[in-house]
Formats: C-alpha cells, sequence, structure tokens
C-alpha cells in the first residue's frame, strides 16, 4: 500500500505562485535559446535538453544526495526528499541526441513548462528507445527519494537472481507418526516467505484467485487420511527477521503502508489481530480450517522453530515470480516489496532481512547493469533511498526488449486504465499506450516506465517531482505523459 499525503505543507500560497511565474518564464527562455542556439558539444541542443554524452565507466564513483525533510501534520514522522548531485550512470549504448525538430521542440515545451511548475528539486530524462536519442534531459543526474519507484529495482533483481518461474512455499510438517488416521506429535507450519497464502475469499477478492490456501492444504492432509493430531499447531516464522514493517517507521509494524506485518509467514497480507502476530495468526486459521474440514487440532498460542527431524505432510506454493511482480506493481504493494527483498537476503546474502536484501538488489544491479542508485530496501519507502531519473530511464532502457524487461514492463500498470496509474492522464494519448510505475511519499511524487508514441516509437521515462502536494504533482506528471505520449 502506498504513502498518500494527508499534511498540506505550511507556507505561503502567494510567495510560492510567484516562485512558480519566475521560474515558468526562466523556463521558457531556456527553452527559446536551447531551440534556437547553436547545436550542443554532442550534436543536440543545449540548455533544457541534456546533450552531453550519457555513458561513463560502470564503476564511476557516484556523490549521494543529502537528505532533507519536509514536515508533515503536526506530531507525524519527518520525511526526507533533499536532492544531491549524481554523475550519470552507465549508458553504455546511448547516442548523441539528434537535432531538434517539430515533434521535440513541442515535447521540450511541454515538459519544461510542467517541470517549471514543479519546482526546482524535480527533474526528468525522456529517451527514444529506437534511436538511443535524449529527448528531454533537466536535473536528470541528481538523486532523489525513488518512493516506490524503488520497485523497480526490487522486481529486476529478484528477476535475475530467482527467475520468473519461481514460486514460494508453505509447508505443515510433523514430529510424530501416523496411526488410525490421527497425528501422534506435533505439526509446523513453516513460511517460506510466500506474500499470498490465504484463505479463499480473501484470494480471491486481494489475488485474482492465484494464491494458495488454506482450503488447498487442509485437502492434502485430509487425503492422506489424517483426522486429528495430539499435538499442538506451531507457526514458523523463522526464514527471516521478526521486524514486522519497514525503514520508515524503524521496523515497527506500519500497518497503514504495509497493508499487514511482515514474516516469513503471513496469512491475508499479514493480518495480525490483537493477541496474535502474523505467524501465529496463520497457524490458528489453518488449525480453523482443519477442524472445519473433520481434522482435530489446536494451534499453539506461540510460534517455534520446526525441528530437523519433522517430516512433510502438505505444501503449498505461491503463483509464479512472474504474477507475484505484478500482484506487487501494478497496486505498488509494499509487504510484497520487502518480502521479496528479505526473500533475496536469505537466499544471497546475509540473512532474512531488509538490509541484506537491499544489499543483494544494489549488487545485482550493480553487477548487471553497471547502475549503483543507493537502495536501502525493497519498497522505497525509506526517505534515504537515492535514485535519478538517468539511472532509472538506464534500467529500463538495458533491459528493454529482453527477456526480464519484457517480464518487467507487462508487470506495469497501463496509465489511465489500472491500478497506481487509472486515474492518471484518462483520456489523453497516454491512456492505453504508456505502463509506469508510480512512486509515492509525501511531497514526492515520481513516475517511471515506458510510452508507445506517434509512429509506434518506444520510449522510456523518469520524471521526479519533489516540492508540490500529491494531488498538484499527480495533475502535473499526468500531463508530462501524456505529452510524452504525443511525442
Amino acid at each position: 500500500m502506498r504513502r498518500t499525503a494527508h499534511a498540506r505543507r505550511a507556507g505561503g500560497p502567494l510567495i510560492r505562485r510567484l516562485a512558480a511565474v519566475a521560474a515558468l518564464v526562466a523556463a521558457v527562455v531556456a527553452v527559446v535559446s536551447a531551440l534556437s542556439g547553436p547545436p550542443g558539444p554532442s550534436g543536440g541542443t543545449a540548455g533544457v535538453v541534456a546533450v552531453a554524452s550519457m555513458s561513463t565507466s560502470p564503476g564511476s564513483p557516484r556523490r549521494r544526495g543529502a537528505t532533507g525533510g519536509t514536515d508533515r501534520a503536526a506530531g507525524a514522522s519527518r520525511r526526507g526528499h533533499g536532492a544531491g548531485a549524481a554523475t550519470p550512470a552507465a549508458f553504455p549504448q546511448a547516442r548523441p541526441t539528434a537535432p531538434a525538430g517539430p515533434a521535440q521542440a513541442r515535447l521540450t515545451t511541454a515538459l519544461a513548462r510542467q517541470l517549471a511548475l514543479s519546482g526546482p528539486r524535480s527533474g526528468a530524462l525522456v529517451v527514444n528507445l529506437r534511436t538511443g536519442a535524449t529527448l528531454f534531459s533537466l536535473r536528470a543526474a541528481v538523486g532523489r527519494a525513488p518512493a516506490s519507484v524503488e520497485k523497480l529495482w526490487t522486481t529486476v533483481a529478484a528477476l535475475r537472481m530467482l527467475g520468473p518461474r519461481a514460486r514460494l512455499q508453505t509447508s505443515l510438517l510433523g514430529t510424530g507418526f501416523e496411526r488410525d488416521g490421527v497425528w501422534h506429535g506435533n505439526l509446523y507450519l513453516r513460511g517460506g516467505g510466500d506474500p499470498t497464502f490465504s484463505d479463499t475469499a480473501f484470494d480471491r477478492a486481494w489475488f485474482g484467485g492465484l494464491g494458495p490456501t488454506a482450503t488447498e492444504m487442509a485437502d492434502q492432509i485430509i487425503a492422506r487420511g489424517i483426522h486429528g493430531a495430539t499435538g499442538r499447531l506451531y507457526a514458523d516464522e523463522s526464514l527471516f527477521d521478526r521486524r514486522r514493517g519497514g525503514l520508515l517507521t524503524g521496523q515497527l509494524a506500519d500497518v497503514p503502508d504495509l497493508g499487514g506485518q511482515l514474516s516469513a509467514l503471513v496469512y491475508d497480507h499479514g493480518a495480525a489481530p490483537r493477541g496474535y502476530n502474523p505467524a501465529t495468526f496463520a497457524a490458528h486459521e489453518l488449525a480453523l480450517t482443519l477442524r472445519a474440514a473433520g481434522v482435530r487440532v489446536l494451534a499453539a498460542s506461540r510460534d517455534a522453530v520446526t525441528p530437523p527431524r519433522a517430516r512433510p505432510l502438505a505444501t503449498v506454493s505461491s503463483p509464479t515470480l512472474t504474477a507475484l511482480i505484478r500482484l506487487m506493481n501494478v497496486p505498488s504493494d509494499d509487504l510484497f516489496a520487502e518480502m521479496l527483498a528479505k526473500q533475496l537476503g536469505v537466499r544471497f546474502g546475509a540473512g532474512g532481512t531488509i538490509a541484506a536484501g537491499a544489499r543483494v538488489i544494489g549488487r545485482t544491479i550493480a553487477a548487471d547493469y553497471g547502475l549503483r542508485p543507493l537502495i536501502l530496501d525493497g519498497s522505497g519507502l525509506s526517505p534515504s533511498d537515492r535514485s535519478s531519473p538517468l539511472e532509472v530511464v538506464g534500467l529500463l532502457r538495458q533491459v528493454w526488449q529482453t527477456p526480464i524487461g519484457r517480464e518487467l514492463q507487462a508487470s506495469l500498470p497501463v496509465v489511465g486504465r489500472q491500478g497506481t496509474v487509472q486515474g492518471i492522464a484518462v483520456g489523453t494519448a497516454a491512456a492505453g499506450n504508456c505502463v509506469a510505475k508510480t512512486g509515492t511519499l509525501d511531497y514526492v511524487t515520481n513516475m517511471a516506465g515506458y510510452c508507445t508514441a506517434r509512429g509506434h516509437q518506444p520510449l522510456a521515462f523518469a520524471v521526479f517531482v519533489d516540492g508540490p502536494t500529491n494531488s498538484a504533482a499527480i495533475a502535473l506528471e499526468g500531463a508530462m505523459v501524456a505529452a510524452i505520449a504525443r511525442y
């Protein structure tokens, strides 16, 4: 679940309007100068449109942005969204920008106008994927809080490391033996980090019927001829740490953002009613489902680690990673993102923590794509994450038309039609022709993705808007993505 801004920044509206007008005048002057002046050093136009080569060595050092902050409502947390300079990310296939024609001039004017209204902490980059030309660039190398655009890094790293067909398992194991239909011993519900394990009704409503359910697990137990257990049913969440939230709340439970609590064993999207943690609630719900099916068993009030000698009795699997990333990216599900980060930490890092997973994501992106954003979590809820439009477009460009790129593109919601972009650019050229990942923190509103412009031209873009309220910034970005699709 995304963090939406509820507070309105204090300050003088008149001052902000005057500043916006001044910025707009300056931007228009820059645009006119850029379109009429001599070519820039790389054969393109000077001014607003970037013309310098976008390629550096993959190992080039990057200076991270300083963390700033904005106040939310009284008593609320402080969010950082300061911007810092960053050197351009590796763009090994970048080509010089072609001389501006009428279409690029229109695009430049439209984007410059909206970014002038967005304020000096905003930036954007648009690249033609077919020609390699930079169509628009303004403050594109500046690192800013990506918010949920961070999930692009998480998605690509998970696809690289786990593979699109990977599934996550939840298992029921037992210590003891079965005799005459009774299991003599304890049962252990061991979580494998699947965010979709739930009851049947919840699965249909939230996951479109794609996820595994307690009913499926109960059916397997009944098929074994087991109709009771003498011991207790314990929850095992030992695959991950016990931190329930993300970095925004110091990893304390953060249901407003995550829509549940983190655990290696979750049920109904991390539900944890009073008296339960996510894992013990999952065991409780499975016990209820088993009893409803005629299997007598009671859930323990505490969790426990599954003993090494336990025997597997039933296993259910998540949807494929292809389906999981779509379930994550279309609604921008932060719980999914942090659980995927912890999964990567367990399998390829130091353990099932957000920090370990973030290091795996960062290491994968650097090794495979030569890009080095500052990645601290899987969801982008941390205001200290840093990415630039240049880095994000660098990723989109490098994965374009690759198997991973196709998986990524298919996981993103269609602008004007689905998910977090359903209400953006409705009725414009962008609707149905662009897919995008949004990112929202208080006074941080970002969007990045792909557009098919006129003549079936494939474009990649990233727009980071820092400063305006989220509602104002969404309107500005809607106008920008519409202009990009009209190119």
